[in-house]
């Protein structure tokens, strides 16, 4: 049986799905092949070596669910019997976010946490306090905000980040 914790988030994964992909919704396989896809294009048109462990790391990645960090990515590449350094994972990340395959966040002043990017759009995260937990939601709401600046203000809001830090109620 689902806890009550783990059943709101699931409703919220859920909300954010439908609210960033509409009913449009691409399987996971196919959004890290299309993924695959850009990033052998980038490492081909950058003379870089195109290597089975910079694929599996990106393979990794899209199997995720949630945020990661590099060192935590490294040793889920450990425990599955892959032989790839720190450097490779960190130096993958930079390329990857060069691809806009992943996004970088900094909740707090920890560490910088990534989470992939294709086939994903606006959502912001919730940071509770004391255990760092990362809540992700979509509110329309903020797509009428970026609307209304790029209005008023005659720009082209090409993203933005919104972090809301919050404690558990008692």
């Amino acid at each position: 049986m689902m806890s009550k914790s783990k059943s709101k988030v699931a409703i919220v994964r859920l909300l954010i799905i439908k609210c960033i992909f509409g009913s449009q919704i691409m399987t996971l396989e196919e959004t890290c092949e299309n993924a695959i896809e850009i990033y052998q294009k980038y490492i081909e048109a950058n003379g870089q070596r195109k290597t089975p462990e910079r694929i599996a790391i990106l393979r990794e990645i899209y199997s995720l669910d949630g945020h990661f960090d590099a060192d935590g990515l490294h040793k889920r590449m450990i425990d599955k019997k892959y032989m790839v350094s720190k450097a490779t994972i960190y130096n993958s990340i930079e390329h990857l976010l060069i691809c806009k395959l992943i996004r970088k966040h900094q909740f707090n002043d920890k560490y910088a946490s990534y989470e992939r990017c294709l086939e994903s759009n606006q959502h912001d995260h919730i940071i509770i306090d004391g255990t760092g937990e990362v809540l992700e939601f979509c509110d329309p709401r903020i797509q009428q905000i970026k609307s209304t600046i790029e209005d008023i203000f005659g720009l082209e809001v090409t993203g933005h980040s919104l972090y809301f830090y919050a404690k558990k109620k008692d």
